[in-house]
Order: C-alpha cells, then structure tokens, then sequence
C-alpha cells in the first residue's frame, strides 16, 4: 500500500490547476486542529472562508457509485472501510463545530464540476 498517495493524487491535482485557473487560493495539505482529536489535513483549505476541501477516492471511502468490497481477506476489508466511512464523518462534524464548512469531492468527479461545487460553496462565480 506505499503506493497509495496521500497527497497530490491525480484527482487533486486537477482539481487545483482548475481553482488556481479561475484565480482562487487555497492552502494545500493544510493542517486544521481538532480540540480533543487528532489533527486533520484538508487537501485544499480556505482558511479565511473556513473551508476544508477533501478529494476521497472511491474505493477508501465507499463511493456509492464505484466502491466495492474486496473478495480478498474478507474479514478485513469491511471494518476497515467502515471506519474510514465513520472518520470521515466525525471529521466533518467536528470541523463544522469549529465554523468550517468541509465539502468531500469525489475522485470521480471533474475537475471542472469540483471547482463549480467550491466556488458554490464560496459563494463566488
């Protein structure tokens, strides 16, 4: 699984060429603390609009269109999404809680759809 990326995955790659195209800044990778958990990285941030962006690829967070389940190590692989499913949850929550706006994109989406969705969210055209 080292080949898995944490950051800079093709989806957000794109994703950010598009938003630095129609002039928005953003941090990258930006780190938001969470009071009583752990910290969480926002693979793009907004700081002063409060909004944390997350690319989730479709299999490590159950993408209702193209997730799957593994038949391989059939004990394993269900936990294991349903906790991520369940993290990225609390994630949202408590970003919420501190006034950030978290908006999950996913992989599959178009770079040109995802950056319609954050300036929506921004509220700029």
């Amino acid at each position: 699984m080292k080949a898995n990326r944490r950051t800079d995955t093709r989806p957000e790659i794109a994703l950010r060429s598009e938003l630095h195209r129609r002039g928005l800044r953003f941090r990258k990778d930006f780190l938001v603390a969470l009071p009583g958990a752990r910290a969480v990285r926002a693979d793009m941030a907004f700081p002063r609009q409060r909004l944390a962006v997350f690319v989730d690829g479709c299999f490590w967070h159950c993408c209702p269109e193209h997730g799957r389940v593994p038949r391989a190590n059939s004990q394993y692989w269900p936990a294991k999404l349903a906790r991520n499913m369940r993290r990225d949850h609390e994630v949202n929550t408590k970003l919420e809680s501190l006034g950030w706006q978290a908006l999950r994109v996913w992989e599959h989406v178009t770079a040109l759809d995802a950056a319609d969705m954050v300036t929506d969210r921004l509220g700029t055209a």
